[in-house]
């Protein structure tokens, strides 16, 4: 996909009206008596197996069973029967963003009338741009960005699940909505992170500004039972290194690769591969008094099995939630800058996890400290040796001590490897691709 943002014209919509019998294929229940767009998530296999556990669409009839290759009849299939039971079945790459960012472009905009309008040369650093007219170019900017947020989030109804066929199914450019809703799957498909066509320039964050985007590939807000298994989350073809400067900082065209924030509870995420991005995992998306109203209680979250490779951060931070991330392969790349953020009220359990970390990189700063919040972490293994986490971080960085001892003890767990042989069998086993 080919960034280029001046001189576009507004798409009045990606999906249209067109019948849905014509863009999806009927399967029967009877002829997939066992298949994997029937499964559901077993027995205590954490959190998203708590209380009514999580089935998605197995119980979907006939008609609510859909194949898809294209972004309009994916969003289609979703709108189709409401709440019903449903299975959809993505067949290839789906792009979310075929047209590339012009076809979002409000008439008017343009990108180099932009930069010259905000350079901190003529606009300076005291000010932001949210007060900023709307036949403006920051103005003009938002008309855009609202294009493509339209365009490029679908929204995942409750008693759903989404699976990949065969070894190259996923999206590109898409942002997966799974908002207030109860009872999903996603299992087997390749996300590559959604590129924000226009960022926002703000001057006075931090002391030389920064541009901001939107976009994460997969966010689940104040939604219950969810199971991701089996997929990949990666930037792709666009990693931050291919991204361009302006003003002298990065034109941040990524977020996160998984948020799950707002309340949202019971989640499993298991063997998938979270790689090549900077901001991975956010569980629990501030500290605010507000957000702690809504997540104190909340945000139980199970990570097991999953590959975490060539990341800078988050993987993931927490905040508020009971996350118990066991089994997970965790190998640092130049660039690494921590694995596990503890944050605000946040009760982690790290344990039976392997990590690799290279000459040059220190031990110490798997463990990230940004609020008092004690921590379990036990049996987790350094480039094959035992490693107390939690010791060696407050060896390594004495300003910032961590204490030990999450609170609770998790017990939604189905098999345990042990330790040594996690990056053996996740590295082997995780990601998208692999279900047959």
């Amino acid at each position: 996909m080919r960034i280029s943002m001046c001189h576009g014209r507004v798409i009045a919509s990606l999906v249209g009206c067109t019948a849905l019998a014509l863009a999806l294929t009927s399967t029967t229940a009877q002829a997939h008596p066992r298949s994997l767009a029937r499964e559901t998530l077993g027995a205590g296999d954490g959190w998203a197996s708590y209380g009514t556990g999580t089935s998605g669409g197995a119980a979907a009839t006939p008609d609510h069973v859909y194949t898809v290759s294209n972004w309009a009849d994916f969003k289609a299939a979703l709108a189709a029967g409401g709440t019903a039971p449903k299975v959809i079945r993505v067949k290839g790459t789906i792009d979310a963003n075929a047209e590339g960012c012009d076809s979002f472009a409000a008439p008017g905009y343009d990108f180099a009338q932009y930069l010259a309008t905000y350079d901190p040369a003529v606009w300076g650093y005291d000010q932001n741009l949210d007060n900023e007219p709307a036949d403006s170019p920051e103005g003009l900017r938002r008309v855009s960005a609202a294009n493509q947020n339209i365009a490029i989030k679908a929204f995942v109804p409750a008693n759903t699940t989404i699976i990949g066929i065969g070894r190259n199914a996923g999206f590109k450019g898409a942002s997966l909505q799974i908002t207030a809703v109860d009872n999903v799957i996603v299992r087997n498909l390749a996300f590559e992170s959604p590129l924000d066509c226009f960022p926002q320039w703000d001057p006075t964050d931090g002391d030389t500004g920064n541009w901001n985007s939107e976009y994460d590939s997969a966010v689940i807000y104040g939604s219950t039972h969810v199971w991701l298994d089996h997929n990949t989350f990666t930037d792709g073809d666009h990693p931050d290194s291919s991204l361009p400067t302006y003003y002298g900082r990065i034109f941040e065209q990524h977020d996160g690769e998984l948020d799950i924030v707002k309340g949202a509870d019971y989640v499993t995420a298991s063997w998938n591969v979270f790689t090549d991005h900077d901001k991975t995992i956010l569980i629990g998306n501030s500290d605010s008094a507000a957000t702690a109203a809504v997540d104190r209680g909340h945000l139980k979250v199970t990570l097991h099995h999953n590959l975490f490779s060539n990341l800078v951060e988050r993987a993931p931070r927490v905040r508020f939630g009971q996350v118990d991330s066991y089994n997970n392969h965790f190998v640092a790349e130049p660039g690494y800058g921590y694995s596990y953020g503890i944050g605000k009220e946040s009760q982690l359990v790290a344990e039976h996890n392997a990590f690799t970390v290279p000459a040059g990189i220190s031990e110490a700063t798997i463990l990230k400290k940004w609020s008092e919040a004690p921590l379990t972490a036990d049996d987790n293994y350094v480039n094959g040796e035992l490693t107390d986490l939690i010791a060696v971080h407050n060896a390594g960085v004495p300003s910032e001590i961590l204490q030990s001892g999450a609170g609770w003890t998790p017990t939604l767990r189905t098999k345990i490897d042990p330790a040594r042989a996690v990056p053996f069998v996740v590295d082997r086993n995780a990601g998208a691709g692999r279900l047959r």
